[in-house]
């Protein structure tokens, strides 16, 4: 199936969640990431901003739980066509972008690159760990940037079920997959 077409059926199967089911969802896929990764302090993560009009995966519980274990939390910021990382503090300033998106105040990218996680929002992922976004490729030119070491872990509401056939050469696929359900590895070997 084509990424516009995926896009167009997720985006409305997402539409179609109340605010209770987003909430349940999201409870639900963060227990299962807890449990299979066991984040421990000292630990970098990268975790997006849910953007609530989508009805993205809510994440505040996700950054109240990895700062009250002192898990270094930092969250993406877009400057221009760039997205940066900015460390987040339990008393972090955030002001809402041009996109609806709240951001951090701060345009400080302390410049780590080896992440223990990136927790990141994809529409759909495939059964070979292949995203679908919202299209404009911020997460493959980052996944460029950051230690191969680091776990690309997308997190959504629904398990795979159609191929992706029209793969860019420059798409970078996660290697894990949260969902209310369960957590799916895409790594070989």
């Amino acid at each position: 199936m084509l990424k516009a077409e995926i896009r167009k059926i997720y985006m409305q199967k997402r539409k179609a969640l109340s605010s209770d089911e987003v909430l349940l969802l999201s409870e639900k896929i963060f227990k299962n990431f807890v449990t299979y990764f066991k984040p421990v302090p000292h630990q970098k993560v990268h975790i997006f901003i849910p953007i609530e009009r989508l009805k993205e995966i809510d994440t505040q519980i996700w950054i109240d739980y990895f700062l009250s274990r002192n898990i270094r939390v930092f969250v993406p910021k877009i400057l221009g066509i760039t997205l940066i990382s900015v460390e987040i503090f339990k008393d972090t300033a955030f002001e809402i972008n041009q996109w609806g998106i709240s951001e951090p105040v701060s345009d400080e990218d302390p410049g780590i690159s080896d992440f223990d996680y990136v927790i990141t929002p994809l529409l759909y992922c495939d059964q070979n760990g292949n995203r679908v976004g919202y299209g404009k490729g911020f997460y493959d030119v980052f996944f460029q940037k950051i230690s191969s070491n680091t776990k690309k872990i997308g997190v959504n509401y629904f398990t795979p079920d159609e191929m992706i056939n029209d793969l860019r050469e420059d798409d970078i696929a996660v290697d894990y997959l949260v969902t209310p359900t369960k957590v799916l590895s895409f790594l070989r070997g």
